[in-house]
């Protein structure tokens, strides 16, 4: 493992992928989902992960990144993987999982930044965890609030895309086909 300037550049590298696959999928997800609220949600947040993508790639050009190389060799990668896990999700829920998943892995990550920078004396390091953690929790807490929606939504068998004015009832009557009662 690394130490120093080279440990803080390789975290750096790993955070520009990461949160690169992460605002690809959102991009993907905002044109390809049949859910209107799916792509809602990905354009809301796509303008604030285009600015903290450019702040980590602005950063990481300043501790003097990698090579052009193997930027477009890890580029390709994480676009096939992207396409793959694409390719498996088959409804906008499962994608929406999965985006979830990405964005608080990128938002524990600001989290570390912003810690480290504040021991480090790193104000640049501090300042994107700061508003990179602040930005992947508020759409986290919008992707939980959607998914949640969707959650009960195919457990009612109630379809998100149409808008026919069904409303999902999270507290409604109790479904004999899903909560049989016991007999004593």
């Amino acid at each position: 493992m690394d130490n120093g300037n080279a440990f803080l550049k390789s975290q750096i590298d790993t955070a520009v992928v990461q949160h690169r696959t992460f605002l690809s999928a959102l991009e993907a997800h905002e044109v390809d989902a049949d859910d209107s609220r799916l792509s809602d949600l990905c354009s809301r947040h796509i303008p604030h992960m285009h600015g903290h993508q450019r702040m980590l790639e602005e950063y990481q050009s300043q501790l003097d990144g990698w090579s052009g190389l193997a930027k477009a060799t890890i580029r390709s990668a994480v676009n096939v993987v992207r396409d793959l896990a694409d390719a498996a999700q088959e409804s906008d829920y499962l994608r929406l999982v999965g985006d979830i998943v990405m964005g608080r892995q990128a938002e524990d990550t600001f989290r570390t930044f912003r810690e480290a920078g504040k021991m480090l004396g790193d104000r640049t390091l501090k300042e994107i965890g700061e508003i990179g953690e602040r930005h992947h929790d508020a759409y986290a807490k919008d992707a939980n609030r959607l998914v949640q929606h969707m959650f009960v939504e195919q457990v009612q068998g109630v379809d998100g895309t149409d808008d026919s004015g069904a409303h999902v009832h999270v507290h409604g009557p109790r479904r004999p086909d899903l909560n049989p009662r016991r007999s004593p």
